[in-house]
């Protein structure tokens, strides 16, 4: 504790105020069955596979799981006690209801731990409990972060009280387990002890490149995962690039989408507020930024700069990162010394008042798509357990800042139906579960169940049309349009409607009806063009082209740009 600072609490540096906020931190999940986060459902229909293809033999023709060690287990992991206690759903509800609250909980602990009692300026950075990547859906990522956050707080407070053994025990099974949960939590951690370490090492009278090196020995409690790294990026079913490295552009888009969520000017906004605070710290001669953390924010920014987007096949890497670089950068700050009571509580007041305003506006923005959820999932209602189910859920060529929440949506029939859908990831190396139902074609997996009303340049996203014309009938026994672009109704001879909520209609295939004739799309001509000149290429003729077009075939690795899968 800083000597020069006051015994008495004042109302935002009590443990009741942080109970209150991590509390606080929990009510946009309260009302929605399934946390409205985009990717989250597709994880649910993994889930659903895990823990019932042993009963279920039919998943077992669709879909390969097989238990692998990777740095990506977090809720996989836990899920097995939990379910058996309240059910998938609401087992999936109170892990990801934690994040938020840890995250809470561990940055106002770094903070005390760091200046000695919580600064007021703190109150800003627990906005980040519902970061851009948090609304993604990355669970497990987001899982790993919070704990990283408590653990960083752990590892500060164990230092600050002389029990470097004690540390070194409690840390070498807690950062494996960390890996386990996902390799991004374990690496931030590791980033921030080693730059804490620094520091503590340099104030103890050792020069900066001594301190270095010392500060590396101290962090080998945290090292053992390394193994395991290897172990997992050495397997023979490791696939994914690492690519789109210094994508300046992308870089400066997610620095302004840390809050992203429903309202652009709002989000932009409030990231601004962040910026702003971060500037007064330099500005402001009654504020101050702590050497510790303002290390730790640096070498985050470091980190930020030269990671790309596509880690291991898995997009968003950088985008990741840089919520937690600001709220590591915001917690840095605090008052100097002879600030008053009254400035302090007021900068404490207008945090707390921007924390509450962001949890308003992301309580009504869950509500809403939770509205669309319940709609949307009534379709379901009509869809027998076991079905085979193509699904198209309509987007944009362009990339909004509203999205629907709804691209994974599908995947829910597997949970409650355990029907087979097309929108989970098939990523060996990433996730545990691939696709093995081969006679659904370029329709077996993500992103066959996003569609456009025109192709999209630079994405691999089907147009609607094409998709209704080719998907393979003999594969499926329903087709569910969830909010639908524009397409030709002639597309839609052999189905059966039996369900319908305004664009969003569900059809069951007519197998004894025969597909509608379709002309070439353009899509489909400029790929058959193609395919011709590669084939001139390497000495072929288009004459061995087919007359027909086969399904416009799903690439193994979208190029940069386009929504990926994601781990």
């Amino acid at each position: 504790m800083r000597g020069d600072q006051p015994r008495t609490l004042h109302w935002w540096q009590t443990r009741w105020f942080v109970v209150a906020m991590a509390i606080v931190a929990t009510i946009p999940l309260w009302v929605p069955d399934i946390p409205p986060l985009v990717d989250l459902p597709g994880h649910m229909g993994r889930y659903r596979v895990q823990l019932a293809i042993g009963d279920n033999p039919w998943l077992g023709n669709w879909y390969n799981f097989s238990w692998q060690l990777i740095g990506n287990l977090g809720v996989d992991i836990l899920l097995i006690p939990l379910e058996k206690i309240f059910g998938l759903e609401f087992a999936v509800k109170l892990i990801v209801i934690t994040i938020p609250a840890m995250t809470v909980t561990g940055l106002l602990w770094i903070a005390r731990e760091v200046h000695g009692r919580i600064p007021a300026t703190a109150l800003f950075a627990l906005a980040i409990a519902y970061s851009f990547p948090f609304h993604f859906g990355f669970v497990n990522f987001a899982l790993s972060m919070a704990i990283a956050l408590n653990a960083f707080a752990l590892w500060l407070r164990l230092a600050r009280l002389g029990a470097f053994r004690l540390r070194a025990i409690i840390f070498v099974p807690l950062s494996c387990a960390l890996w386990l949960c996902h390799t991004f939590g374990w690496g931030v951690l590791g980033v921030l002890a080693f730059s804490a370490e620094m520091i503590r090492q340099h104030d103890a009278g050792h020069r900066w490149i001594k301190a270095w090196v010392r500060a590396g020995l101290g962090c080998l409690p945290l090292a053992l995962p390394m193994v395991l790294m290897v172990l997992w990026r050495s397997g023979n079913h490791v696939g994914g690039e690492t690519s789109d490295w210094f994508d300046w552009k992308a870089k400066m888009m997610w620095l302004t989408k840390i809050l992203c969520d429903r309202w652009p000017r709002f989000d932009i906004a409030s990231a601004a507020i962040l910026c702003l605070i971060l500037f007064k710290g330099f500005r402001d001669p009654a504020i101050e930024y702590s050497r510790n953390l303002g290390l730790s924010a640096l070498f985050l920014l470091a980190v930020f700069i030269v990671l790309p987007r596509i880690v291991f096949g898995s997009a968003y890497a950088d985008m990741r990162l840089a919520p937690f670089m600001i709220a590591i950068a915001v917690i840095a700050l605090r008052p100097r010394p002879g600030l008053s009571i009254r400035h302090a509580a007021t900068l404490a007041a207008v945090g707390l008042v921007f924390f509450l305003v962001r949890i308003g506006g992301t309580t009504a923005s869950f509500w809403i798509y939770n509205q669309s959820y319940q709609r949307e999932l009534k379709a379901l209602d009509h869809v027998p357990v076991g079905a085979k189910m193509v699904s198209f859920v309509g987007t944009t060529c362009n990339n909004p800042w509203f999205m629907s929440r709804l691209e994974h949506l599908p995947a829910i029939a597997l949970e409650r139906k355990l029907a087979y859908t097309n929108d989970q990831w098939s990523m060996a190396g990433a996730q545990l579960l691939t696709t093995r139902y081969s006679i659904a074609r370029g329709f077996a997996h993500d992103a066959s169940q996003i569609v456009t009303e025109h192709k999209c340049r630079g994405e691999w996203w089907r147009s609607l049309n094409v998709s209704m014309a080719r998907f393979p009938r003999e594969a499926f026994d329903y087709v569910w349009l969830i909010r639908p672009p524009a397409y030709d109704p002639k597309l839609n001879a052999g189905l059966v409607e039996i369900w319908r909520d305004g664009t969003s209609v569900l059809f069951r295939v007519d197998h004894n009806a025969n597909p509608p004739p379709a002309p070439l799309f353009p899509e489909e001509i400029r790929f058959l063009e193609a395919r011709a000149r590669l084939l001139r290429a390497r000495g072929g003729t288009a004459s061995s082209l087919p007359a027909t077009p086969a399904p416009t075939p799903l690439p193994p690795a979208p190029a940069p740009g386009n929504r990926q899968p994601r781990a």
